[in-house]
């Protein structure tokens, strides 16, 4: 019989030594969603981000004129540093934030396929918001990749969206979520790996983004919204997806507590209901052990021709399965 699934252990949320890895492991190996391109028609204002410390920025060169328009628009790193950025023919915007990333055919296997069965350009970008939160970036995805929680955290949405047809897909390196196969045309929710998301529902669009700090304990939440009604019909959907967006982030903060104080250390996850977590963390391990490794040898090579031989110390499963990086 198989052994249970069980979680990442809290130290990989809480430990600098490990977030610094996972950091080259992770962050700089992967493609990251910025946007659709309704994000960026504002031809005189570039668009910012910033995501685990490596500033972008986005520009539309394109003639006002031309309307929605996606032949002018760049993506470049703000210390000058060398990137990839790729728009996906249904007007998907992605970036890298290094060169150490893969092709995006070969890092998202497939995603196309799904997302050029939508046109992305129909809705106007309305709003984005930005503010801080007591977590690691993991805290928040642990919640989007399932929705066990949603019937007691998230009432309202659950009245529209019941867990009873909740569903994950897992793909290589993204996740569709469909929350009632009966409506195609809404409730679709999707998970790029690792922190970025682009969610259909309640008559809008939204992404969000959670960019992790320069400690492990807290990450930075941005959101995009998309809508093409009136002022007061956006507001209402604004309200509806802000609602459940608060009742995460409390959430989360609250989790991110436990993980700090020793609370919760590791458990078990279940395969059928939870198998969007289970994805994404296993992800994450087999990144952090195959980076440690190449790390590991290229310094027992540079010991090797500086000394002649030696080795350093490993990375260990502690307690509760726990690396230990030294």
């Amino acid at each position: 019989m198989d052994s249970p699934s069980r979680t990442l252990p809290a130290s990989w949320f809480c430990s600098p030594a490990l977030y610094q890895l996972e950091r080259r492991a992770v962050f700089l190996k992967s493609w990251h969603f910025l946007g659709p391109v309704t994000r960026f028609q504002d031809r005189k204002k570039p668009v910012i981000y910033e995501i685990s410390q490596v500033t972008l920025i986005v520009e539309n060169s394109s003639p006002e004129s031309d309307g929605i328009n996606s032949d002018g628009i760049i993506v470049y790193a703000e210390d000058k540093a060398k990137i990839k950025y790729h728009l996906t023919p249904s007007g998907l915007l992605f970036s890298t934030l290094s060169l150490d990333a893969p092709s995006f055919e070969e890092y998202f296997v497939g995603l196309e396929v799904l997302t050029n069965t939508v046109d992305f350009t129909k809705l106007p970008h309305r709003r984005s918001i930005s503010y801080s939160g007591r977590f690691n970036w993991k805290t928040m995805i642990d919640g989007f990749q399932e929705c066990l929680h949603c019937q007691y955290t998230h009432p309202t949405f659950s009245k529209y969206y019941p867990p009873t047809f909740y569903s994950v897909t897992n793909h290589s390196t993204f996740s569709q979520h469909i929350a009632d196969p009966s409506k195609t045309s809404d409730g679709l929710f999707l998970y790029f790996f690792p922190i970025c998301t682009l969610n259909v529902y309640g008559g809008g669009m939204s992404s969000f983004r959670t960019c992790p700090g320069t400690e492990p304990g807290w990450s930075r939440m941005e959101f995009d919204y998309y809508h093409s009604g009136t002022e007061a019909e956006f507001e209402e959907y604004f309200k509806f997806v802000r609602q459940v967006a608060l009742e995460d982030f409390e959430l989360c903060e609250k989790a991110q507590q436990g993980l700090e104080g020793g609370v919760y250390g590791e458990g078990v996850l279940n395969p059928v209901k939870e198998n969007g977590v289970l994805f994404y963390q296993r992800r994450v391990r087999e990144c952090v052990y195959r980076q440690f490794e190449l790390e590991k040898k290229v310094k027992e090579e540079e010991r090797e021709k500086e000394a002649g031989g030696g080795g350093m110390q490993g990375l260990g499963e502690g307690k509760n399965g726990a690396v230990a990086v030294q």
